[in-house]
Parts: C-alpha cells; sequence; structure tokens
C-alpha cells in the first residue's frame, strides 16, 4: 500500500511538471524527460519527507532539488538544448506553495505566531531550493559531458 501511494503521488507529480512545461512553451519533445525529472525529485522529497522523518523539511528539499538539478544538467547535455527547459518545470513539486499560502492566510486572520512560523519554513525551503541550484552549478559542465555518454 505504501509503495502504491508513493508510486500514485510521483505520477502526479510528474503529470503537474509536464503541464506546467506545456504551459510555459517546453517544446512536445521534452515532456518526457520533464516529467522524469519533476517526479524523480518528487520522490526524493516524499521517501525522505514522508517515510524516514529524521531531517528537516529544508534539509530534504536541497537533497531532492539536487537530483532535479543534476538530472535536469544531464538531459541538457544529452538534448543539446538549455538546461532551464528542465529546470523550471522540474522544481515546481518542490516550490512552498502551500507554505506561502498558509503564511498569508494566518498573517490576514491575525494569527501572527503561526504565519512567522509557517512564513520562516517557506523561506528556509526556499533557500534551501536556491542552495541546491548553486551546488550543482557549480560542478564543471564537463563532468555532465563525460556522465551523458553513458
Amino acid at each position: 500500500m505504501i509503495l502504491l501511494n508513493l508510486l500514485i503521488k510521483v505520477i502526479a507529480a510528474a503529470v503537474g511538471t509536464i503541464a506546467f512545461g506545456a504551459i510555459f512553451g517546453v517544446p512536445r519533445q521534452y515532456y518526457p524527460y520533464c516529467g522524469l525529472i519533476g517526479g524523480a525529485g518528487w520522490a526524493v522529497y516524499v521517501i525522505l519527507w514522508e517515510n524516514l522523518r529524521f531531517w528537516s523539511e529544508p534539509a530534504v528539499v536541497f537533497l531532492a532539488t539536487v537530483i532535479v538539478i543534476l538530472l535536469s544538467r544531464l538531459f541538457a547535455v544529452r538534448k543539446r538544448c538549455p538546461v532551464t527547459i528542465f529546470l523550471i518545470s522540474g522544481i515546481l513539486p518542490l516550490v512552498p506553495g502551500a507554505g506561502i499560502y498558509w503564511t498569508a492566510y494566518y498573517l490576514v486572520t491575525n494569527k501572527l505566531a503561526e504565519a512567522s512560523t509557517r512564513g520562516f519554513l517557506a523561506v528556509k525551503v526556499a533557500i534551501a531550493i536556491v542552495l541546491g541550484i548553486v551546488v550543482v552549478f557549480e560542478i564543471p559542465q564537463s563532468v555532465f559531458r563525460r556522465a551523458s555518454k553513458f
């Protein structure tokens, strides 16, 4: 049952990633790669956050972002296209949209303690995404050229 639940979540993330790519004009031939990247990132997040639960959410998002960006760079080299085609759509499932929503909700309803807690967590997750992107982009392009030959 747990495996089926994980599979459903990963497929939903992959479909959402493909839909997001379609909205932003990603060429059709890259849809499967976008879906694979978004699904892989979400799988890492779900496995680490919902099943293992010994890391903080920003740490889990950082690791999932690293996977998304590694795959994005690898496919960009392999398919000879810009990395942003895969990066922007692949990172979508990890963006802390619900955290930002609840922060705004708690601010409007004058629950400032909850708003600050949710808001600070959303900021930490956003910073984890940025750090994951920066860390992987520090890897030289030659590494991805060699890896794409396998």
